[in-house]
């Protein structure tokens, strides 16, 4: 059907609209409508919030998948693949059948221009649609209100968080953000938020439009201890339920809990033993991601998380701090010129002993030299080492045997650390 390879398509995409980022759904409500789409599965859960969004729908595609239901997700950005976006059955979309379902929105969107974005959102919409599924669990891109995934109408929508990030598009306030992920909000249908104090915005949507509001704190919660962690929450009957003696994850229990939550009030067996086996086997590349490595001879760990924002930099230092420390921990840092510096430095610089900067391979990149300056004035030790691979493996040479490498900042900042560790397999890294 299409004579591009992934590859040419995605070259293509980033040149068929004048901005990266051009909110409203509009474009893509039209291009929808001309490409047929209907709903991409009976049963449609969205989630959005500034941070948790990966590791909440990677625990829900568990859980309903552990009850024999097909589970398509939908997911941004990716980190080494575009596959990665689209997976069907817990198995990332061929080349193939990407390169299909563009040439399928192509062909539908006749003089209508669209984004990167939109078009891999409608596009994996067809391939769901093609798949017959049982589920779809669809992770907003950016905001809720104006993203193309808000095109569909959600059973249950899922707040992770709201924080501070995309100042330039969703505002500068807890307020302004809140209000624009409120728009994933359908009438009567449960809205479910993680969030403890959801600011006022958010309660005047769902009171607006009647939908059941089970808010964490409130309606369900997690108690953690060094043993394990419980759980508590609410039937879609409002009658009490309970999980205890839950196995501790590297995930984030906080998102866990709100996927149970979610699975509660659907109509699928209650098994503890399979709830708990389901959130234990879920996996996210770059999310508290812990890799052992040998590194000429000493045992080192690699802690991979994709935190970009003074809210995930609060979390990762939160959960760093638990538990027994390394000998010693480096990082290696890189950032997007749009973030919040002080802000992500604030809550870690406390907790490492040496920084190893890097400019990440991205137009958007800060300089390291900027992140250098920033940590000397704070009085960091810092390295200036140019880009991420150099940094990592600065970091492996200088390290003590058992500390712990850091590593964060950016999807970008990730990606290539991914690669660098692809590199060293079978060599010095195991």
């Amino acid at each position: 059907m299409s004579q591009r390879d992934l590859a040419g398509w995605l070259s293509y995409l980033e040149q068929l609209h004048p901005t990266a980022i051009d909110m409203g759904l509009e474009r893509s409500r039209q291009v929808a409508h001309q490409l047929g789409l209907g709903r991409p599965a009976p049963l449609v859960i969205t989630v959005t919030g500034t941070n948790g969004k990966g590791s909440t729908c990677a625990f829900l595609a568990s859980l309903l998948s552990v009850c024999g239901l097909k589970v398509g997700v939908y997911s941004s950005p990716h980190l080494l693949r575009y596959n990665e976006r689209v997976q069907i059955q817990g198995v990332e979309a061929s080349d193939a059948a990407l390169c299909d379902a563009f040439a399928a929105v192509e062909a539908a969107r006749t003089d209508v221009s669209l984004t990167y974005f939109e078009m891999g959102t409608l596009a994996a919409f067809w391939l769901f649609e093609q798949a017959a599924l049982d589920a779809v669990v669809l992770e907003v891109g950016l905001g809720g209100r104006l993203d193309t995934v808000n095109l569909v109408d959600a059973d249950l929508a899922l707040i992770t968080s709201i924080g501070l990030d995309h100042a330039d598009w969703l505002g500068d306030t807890r307020e302004s953000v809140a209000f624009e992920k409120a728009g994933i909000c359908r009438a009567g249908k449960p809205v479910l938020c993680g969030d403890l104090d959801p600011p006022l915005p958010l309660l005047e949507q769902v009171a607006l439009l009647d939908c059941p509001f089970l808010l964490r704190g409130r309606d369900y919660d997690l108690q953690i201890d060094a043993a394990g962690w419980q759980w508590r929450g609410l039937t879609a009957e409002g009658m009490p339920l309970q999980l205890d003696d839950l196995p501790l994850l590297d995930l984030p229990m906080e998102n866990a809990a709100l996927a149970v939550q979610a699975f509660a009030l659907l109509d699928l067996p209650w098994r503890t033993d399979v709830i708990a086996a389901a959130l234990c086997g879920t996996r996210v590349t770059g999310r508290l991601d812990r890799r052992e490595i040998t590194w000429r001879g000493k045992r080192l760990q690699l802690m991979l998380d994709v935190g970009h924002n003074p809210h995930a930099a609060s979390y990762l230092a939160e959960r760093l701090g638990q538990g027994a420390q390394p000998v010693e921990r480096l990082a290696v840092f890189g950032l997007l010129a749009d973030k919040d510096l002080p802000g992500v430095l604030s809550p870690l610089q406390a907790l490492v002993s040496r920084w190893y900067v890097a400019t990440l391979d991205s137009p958007r990149a800060r300089p390291a030299a900027e992140l250098e300056s920033a940590l000397l004035a704070g009085g960091a030790s810092v390295e200036n080492a140019g880009t991420v691979a150099a940094a990592l493996t600065q970091a492996a040479d200088e390290a003590v045997d058992g500390a712990q490498i850091l590593l964060f900042g950016s999807f970008f900042c990730v990606a290539e650390a991914l690669q660098w560790l692809h590199q060293h397999n079978g060599h010095e890294v195991e």
